[in-house]
């Protein structure tokens, strides 16, 4: 069984910055190449919606609504993924979730349901 915690969340103002982490723990990994895992964030009265993933080969990708202001990256010695936001926009408030599975997640690593695994969610919030 796979656990994620999630931390970082808070609020800034909008054009700020925040880097979100993912603690992925309750297994013994070959390494986090084993998982496909991803960020999704749902808004206030919005669908859980994916924002940037990273498959088990290492391949990135991002929604069009945070692409080149986001980066999802990984530390496999601490099995740790993170999220590094920059220029926050209001509309990026909302909840945020780590997601994952085992495997490779293509070519449905942007919907919500290969990924069994989920953490609990961190806060951001966008003040404009």
């Amino acid at each position: 069984q796979v656990q994620l915690v999630e931390s970082g969340g808070g609020s800034v103002q909008a054009g700020g910055s925040l880097r979100l982490s993912c603690a992925v723990a309750g297994y013994r990994p070959s390494g986090l190449s084993e998982l496909s895992m991803a960020w999704f964030r749902q808004g206030p009265g919005k669908e859980r919606e994916g924002s940037a993933f990273i498959d088990k080969y290492g391949a990135r990708s991002y929604a069009d609504s945070v692409e080149g202001r986001v980066t999802i990256s990984q530390d496999t010695a601490k099995s740790t993924l993170y999220l590094q936001m920059n220029s926050l926009k209001h509309e990026d408030t909302a909840l945020y979730y780590c997601a994952a599975r085992f495997g490779p997640c293509a070519p449905v690593c942007r919907r919500t349901e290969p990924y069994p695994f989920w953490g609990q969610g961190t806060q951001v919030t966008v003040s404009s």
